[in-house]
């Protein structure tokens, strides 16, 4: 009874840690939003069909938000994370529809191809120690002719029906797609949580400086996550490939904003050394329920896209006043100053660091 009580006690602390954070709060926005979109559709929303529909097509935004996350842990932005899903997407299409190439060697070929671009673009920004900025802008730009070079002015839509059936397929209406992001959001949370590797990468991106004393290469950290990202948005093409009924050159086109509100809203901080799985996976809910409701009520996507806008701009300012309040509490007279980040790797249960000299 008494290791029962004492573990009830210390769970306490986290529950109400849990209960005023950002996930929290996103997830009973996911759950109020699903609730009013079911009522205001006359409970359709509800129903198989439409469940199926909302899931199929929210697995992308799930993923290119991980994809932004993972650069964002180690300070960086990665703004080629559309133009890259594009060109992949674009790439599997063609080599099955034009050249007869399998369907699964064909997504292979497309999700290594994004996976070796987001290696080159981690290998190039630490080679020449340009800022990742406009390195991604400029593989962005170079990738936009590539998707232009593959697909023209043509939709491809002749590849296999291998691809289409898993775009279409949904067991208990739960697509295979959705499962897919959900099983890359587990993994990479286990990666970046659990393993040596992601406890670096959130290190390097903390607090650089004493990840470096401490013998970590943050260097190899930002190759790392781009690869990282790569593979994710490689991931992302593949889901969009089977689920759309074409690919053309317009894929990936508006991938840039969800890929920095999902991560941005779900807690993940700009300056690098934190991440949040699960706040990212509920942002992007939030999100295709705006979608939704934009359908549903015939909203002009202008206004959806300002709301998108206005939300990430008051989630960066808000955090970026909260740094400051706790930064001036903590310099208060007669306060004691704020310890530092650890500067290695941290054990498994500690939350990642948020701050640190850079």
């Amino acid at each position: 009874m008494t290791t029962l009580h004492d573990r009830g006690a210390a769970a306490l602390p986290a529950l109400r840690r849990f209960s005023r954070s950002t996930t929290m709060t996103l997830l009973c926005v996911v759950l109020a939003g699903y609730v009013a979109l079911g009522i205001s559709s006359s409970g359709d929303f509800f129903e198989g069909p439409s469940l199926r529909t909302f899931l199929q097509y929210l697995a992308t935004p799930i993923l290119i938000g991980l994809a932004q996350m993972v650069a964002l842990c180690v300070g960086q932005l990665n703004l080629a994370v559309g133009a890259l899903g594009g060109f992949s997407a674009c790439l599997m299409g063609v080599l099955m529809a034009d050249h007869g190439v399998p369907a699964f060697l064909a997504v292979l070929i497309g999700v290594l191809s994004a996976t070796l671009i987001g290696l080159v673009t981690g290998v190039f920004i630490v080679a020449t120690r340009i800022n990742g900025f406009i390195v991604t802008l400029g593989t962005m730009t170079i990738l936009l002719g590539a998707q232009y070079r593959l697909s023209g002015t043509r939709t491809i839509d002749g590849y296999s029906p291998t691809l289409r059936d898993l775009g279409r397929s949904a067991p208990l209406n739960i697509p295979l797609v959705f499962v897919t992001a959900l099983v890359a959001a587990a993994l990479l949370a286990a990666f970046m949580y659990r393993a040596v590797a992601g406890r670096r990468l959130l290190a390097a991106g903390g607090n650089p400086l004493a990840a470096r004393l401490s013998g970590i290469s943050t260097d190899r950290q930002i190759v790392l996550a781009h690869t990282l990202s790569g593979l994710l948005v490689g991931i992302a093409a593949l889901t969009a490939t089977a689920s759309l009924p074409g690919v053309n050159r317009s894929v990936g086109g508006d991938w840039l904003l969800p890929s920095f509100a999902a991560p941005i809203i779900g807690g993940v901080a700009l300056t690098g050394g934190s991440v949040a799985v699960f706040g990212t996976v509920l942002a992007a809910f939030v999100m295709r329920l705006i979608d939704t409701a934009r359908a549903q009520f015939s909203l002009d996507p202008s206004w959806v896209n300002f709301l998108i806008g206005v939300v990430v701009l008051g989630t960066v300012v808000g955090g970026r006043m909260r740094e400051t309040h706790l930064d001036k509490k903590g310099r208060a007279p007669g306060r004691t100053p704020p310890v530092p980040p650890e500067s290695g790797p941290q054990p498994a249960g500690a939350l990642p660091t948020t701050g640190g000299t850079r």
